[in-house]
């Protein structure tokens, strides 16, 4: 039986371009930020707090997952929500093998043209040249951690796992959320997390992150009024604002030798560097009051949506597998072209524009694309 609150809200969901807007900003965040010894990233969101663009994009999938297959639900049953939900992951998963196949075949050629063999360390496919049939394996299994398929990795195993969650979710939204957090607690407290190959754990530990999937799932379906009736309250959104400037503060001071000398050491001991991988409390605690005061300052109707400006923006939001596969290989190109070239600031505010605008190119070009198959589908005949 699902909650009739839950079952309201629902049915009164239209389409919320915020959350197209929201993980665009991601795309883009993580592009940036997968190219090193860049220049522009330094704009990104994990330079302003203890959050940063994966836990953007974690939350707002579950968010967008909440409402696509709990309206699903509703419409067609659970058992045909639950295919489409497998269906996902499957698509999520050839994606994944795909990109990893061509990721390593790439890393390695890099490595073996230019000398550079230091990049197959760096990027996390150590084994690649001397047991490449080993590497892949752990690679179908989700078990290797070339850098920056982390999210998608992450992504995948907690879409598999989402057709639990969603029937909990819809029927007692409250109990589950106390579950994951429960579960959350657990990870951290014990250091329990799946392996990862050749050593070490999972970049992004599941049992953790799965709380900030949770809870974007959990806002959807029974903390919007919540969260808009809070941001009334004076109070918590000084609270809010003072804990985001406490984040800023500490991010900047532990990058910066001068402001860190203003902070107390055993206050920066504290948070920084953050849990990245367990996904530090500290790390949740900002993203949320990040969402809340965004939420607050932005309804859903906000016509800045229409703004021109963003639509490339909330087009990669829109078209996000693509786009991030994108990414993932332009990241790499313009690291390539910044250590195999001059790495000037000049270069480094080229090589970032580019990659923005071929990911957002192939984002229009697959929009576009699909149009023209729907097309086709609307026009053919028996």
């Amino acid at each position: 039986m699902i909650n009739s609150f839950i079952k309201a809200n629902l049915a009164a969901q239209g389409h919320d371009q915020r959350v197209d807007l929201v993980r665009g900003i991601a795309i883009w965040f993580l592009l940036l930020d997968h190219i090193p010894q860049n220049i522009v990233n330094q704009l990104t969101l994990r330079n302003f707090g203890f959050s940063g663009a994966a836990d953007l994009f974690v939350f707002v999938s579950g968010y967008a997952a909440a409402i696509l297959f709990g309206k699903m639900t509703l419409e067609r049953g659970f058992v045909v929500t639950t295919s489409q939900i497998i269906k996902r992951v499957g698509k999520l998963y050839a994606a994944h093998l795909v990109m990893f196949v061509i990721y390593l075949n790439t890393i390695g050629w890099v490595a073996a043209r230019y000398g550079t063999t230091d990049i197959i360390e760096q990027y996390h496919v150590i084994g690649i040249l001397n047991d490449p049939v080993r590497v892949l394996m752990h690679g179908l299994l989700l078990l290797a951690k070339p850098l920056n398929l982390d999210v998608l990795q992450l992504l995948i195993m907690l879409l598999a796992f989402f057709p639990f969650a969603l029937v909990a979710l819809l029927r007692w939204p409250n109990v589950t959320l106390v579950g994951s957090i429960a579960l959350y607690l657990v990870a951290r407290l014990f250091d329990i997390g799946p392996p990862a190959y050749p050593r070490g754990a999972a970049d992004l530990n599941p049992l953790c992150w799965q709380l900030l999937f949770v809870l974007g799932a959990w806002f959807a379906l029974n903390g919007r009024i919540l969260v808009r009736a809070l941001y009334e309250l004076p109070t918590l959104r000084i609270l809010a604002l003072s804990y985001l400037l406490f984040a800023l503060v500490i991010t900047v001071a532990s990058r910066d030798a001068v402001i860190g000398r203003l902070v107390p050491d055993f206050v920066l001991n504290l948070f920084a560097p953050n849990d990245r991988e367990n996904l530090g409390p500290e790390r949740v605690l900002h993203f949320l009051l990040l969402a809340f005061m965004f939420v607050g300052l932005v309804p859903s109707d906000w016509s800045g949506l229409r703004w021109k400006l963003l639509q490339p923006v909330i087009k990669c939001g829109e078209e996000w597998l693509a786009t991030f596969c994108a990414g993932v290989f332009l990241s790499f190109a313009g690291h390539v072209i910044l250590i195999t070239g001059p790495n000037s600031m000049a270069m480094q505010i080229l090589v970032s524009t580019a990659g923005i605008a071929a990911m957002t190119a192939v984002a229009y070009y697959v929009s576009w694309s699909k149009r023209q198959d729907h097309k086709s589908a609307l026009g053919a005949r028996a």
